[in-house]
């Protein structure tokens, strides 16, 4: 069986946490990835930004829903959740849009399991991490090459 590290692209484009919003939006067009891995100095992953995250700053900003009891009033969403959404839209810089702590793999997880993860989690990139520091990715693509080969 094949190991994800087989069939990763080594190659990898990166952005770092301070790559600014619309510089990642075009390496996205311009490579028609899906997701890049961002990275610190040291090349460790720290997160990855994806199409969905960009387009989450086209959203309407949210206005949170409140029920009043007793006179006063209590939110239906968490604080921290909005938050986090309006940190999302109003992003700057790939720090403030990504999704940190990503799901990886590491380069001897078989092939059957990476394509498990991709169709549960509905993830299109996946980072292939060793000890800390990003060695590849596997796309969607890259599975789909390997079955029709």
């Amino acid at each position: 069986m094949k190991k994800a590290g087989e069939i990763m692209t080594r190659d990898v484009v990166t952005v770092t946490p301070e790559t600014e919003i619309l510089q990642a939006a075009a390496l996205l067009l311009e490579h028609h990835f899906n997701g890049l891995p961002v990275v610190d100095e040291k090349g460790r992953l720290v997160g990855i930004i994806c199409k969905e995250d960009l387009v989450a700053q086209q959203k309407e900003i949210p206005i949170p829903s409140f029920f009043t009891l007793l006179d006063g009033l209590i939110p239906l969403s968490s604080q921290k959740a909005m938050e986090r959404e309006l940190e999302k839209i109003t992003a700057t810089t790939v720090e403030k849009a990504m999704t940190t702590d990503p799901v990886t793999v590491d380069p001897g997880t078989d092939i059957d399991d990476v394509a498990s993860i991709m169709v549960n989690e509905k993830l299109h990139t996946i980072p292939v991490v060793e000890e800390n520091r990003l060695v590849g990715v596997i796309g969607k693509e890259d599975v789909l090459r390997l079955l029709v080969s």
